[in-house]
């Protein structure tokens, strides 16, 4: 018997976006995995519509919108309750390859260090193309509060086939194994949305598990390839969250290294890409109050350890 694997798909008035994902997943190769959809308070009719295509599929209602992070542990635990021994995070605006759960489960399976394990990703359309990267791995410096997805916006020439350990794995397609999140706790529900897959990965790595990046493990994100990408409330979370980061996981030197580094480029990057490339004052204010929120207050360490 191959490891069960509990795939957990987060909805929010994603109705179209979700159906597709549950599509594509019903062409899966994997012979032990289970879906649970987990709807974050969709107000679009997504439940019955869900209900009705897919009879089959474990639907959980959470009344209300609790963020990405706060949605998930939802699955995870339920997912947990299942005994299974993996847990997958996917996106409802993804569509994944037939055998990515399998390339996926196999390089786990291979060293039980392995907490986190994360696919190719493509842009879902990049001016109609299907080969063009969206995230091959991902690298994150703490010191300069930035992070990387290596290959994004390249044609994949197969110059990333190689299985590989990385920083943290994206939590558009994030396969965590149970043993792990039994020892290090869910995702951090305070950061709602917005690196708490980086926090959850370096929580991970302080308990000795690796993340692994598995190119043949496949998946296509309906992220934009050129535009702005987030809603204006999104960029307070982007910019409180790093904060929050920062403080609960970087030493005195990597904190010193972050100030002068966000503080003096990275933060003034994005203020500068939303007023002259999005024409948006009002995303470069709330994402300055993000961060202003982040120093004052602190996130809860305590309630990212709890299963």
């Amino acid at each position: 018997m191959k490891p069960s694997v509990i795939v957990v798909i987060l909805n929010w008035n994603g109705k179209q976006d979700a159906i597709e994902c549950l599509e594509s997943l019903e062409r899966v190769t994997y012979p032990n995995y289970d879906i649970v959809l987990v709807d974050n308070g969709s107000t679009d009719g997504s439940v019955s519509s869900f209900r009705q295509r897919f009879p089959r599929i474990a639907i959980l209602e959470t009344g209300t919108n609790l963020g990405f992070a706060g949605g998930n542990n939802v699955g995870i635990r339920w997912g947990l309750e299942k005994g299974a021994d993996y847990i997958l995070l996917l996106n409802n605006d993804t569509a994944v390859q037939a055998d990515f759960l399998d390339e996926l489960v196999s390089v786990a399976q291979s060293d039980r260090s392995i907490g986190f394990a994360g696919p190719k990703i493509y842009y879902y359309d990049y001016n109609g193309r299907k080969d063009v990267l969206a995230c091959a791995g991902a690298e994150f410096k703490i010191w300069k509060g930035r992070l990387v997805h290596v290959g994004a916006g390249t044609v994949d020439h197969g110059q990333y086939d190689v299985v590989r350990e990385v920083d943290y794995v994206e939590g558009s397609c994030l396969l965590a194994r149970t043993e792990m999140i039994n020892s290090v706790g869910v995702l951090n529900p305070d950061y709602f949305l917005y690196w708490e897959d980086t926090d959850w990965c370096i929580r991970g790595a302080r308990a000795g598990y690796k993340a692994v990046y598995v190119p043949a493990a496949r998946v296509w994100h309906k992220v934009p390839a050129r535009t702005q990408g987030k809603s204006i409330k999104a960029y307070y979370y982007f910019g409180r969250n790093i904060i929050w980061l920062v403080r609960q996981h970087a030493s005195g030197r990597q904190r010193l290294h972050f100030a002068v580094s966000f503080f003096f480029i990275e933060m003034w990057r994005t203020v500068l890409v939303s007023v002259v490339l999005h024409r948006s004052i009002a995303e470069a204010r709330t994402y300055v109050s993000g961060i202003i929120n982040g120093l004052r207050k602190p996130s809860h360490k305590a309630k990212n350890q709890q299963v």
